[in-house]
């Protein structure tokens, strides 16, 4: 294939390392102490409550309500792990794969607001590609350890 500058192999891993600063800036921009104080997962609990399907209802009252200080902590730390995963390409495909589905998590979650929307369908599928373009073959800690070979 054919590009100008850089060969496809390379736009990927350009594409991956994109995904992994967009990770980086969503644990970035968190405001901390609100958030591990029970704001993030206090704002999300009013969003399921009104939640359109009782499914995202019930299973946000089942797996996040009960624990929210861990969750706060799961969620961030989620985050900034795919950062600095897919930024340095390690474990790439456990990383695409575990923030396709954060990002549909959140997608599921926010499904009535487009704002948010955006972001989520465009990550995952920028996960998508990079996971089926098999990013982790350039410019990572991955392919120098010789894992997914």
């Amino acid at each position: 294939m054919q590009t100008i500058w850089l060969g496809g192999a390379e736009w990927v891993a350009v594409l991956r390392i994109g995904i992994g600063l967009w990770w980086l800036e969503s644990w970035r921009h968190k405001d901390k102490k609100t958030w591990f104080g029970g704001g993030g997962i206090g704002w999300a609990a009013g969003i399921a409550e009104k939640h359109r399907w009782s499914a995202v209802r019930e299973g946000f009252n089942v797996v996040v309500k009960p624990r929210p200080r861990v969750m706060a902590y799961v969620v961030a730390y989620a985050e900034l792990a795919l950062g600095l995963g897919l930024i340095v390409g390690f474990l790439t495909p456990v990383a695409l794969v575990c923030g396709f589905v954060l990002n549909l998590v959140y997608l599921v979650l926010m499904i009535h607001d487009w704002a948010e929307q955006g972001q989520n369908l465009m990550m995952a599928l920028a996960s998508f590609v990079a996971f089926f373009a098999m990013s982790w073959q350039t410019w990572s800690l991955d392919d120098a350890l010789g894992m997914f070979v």
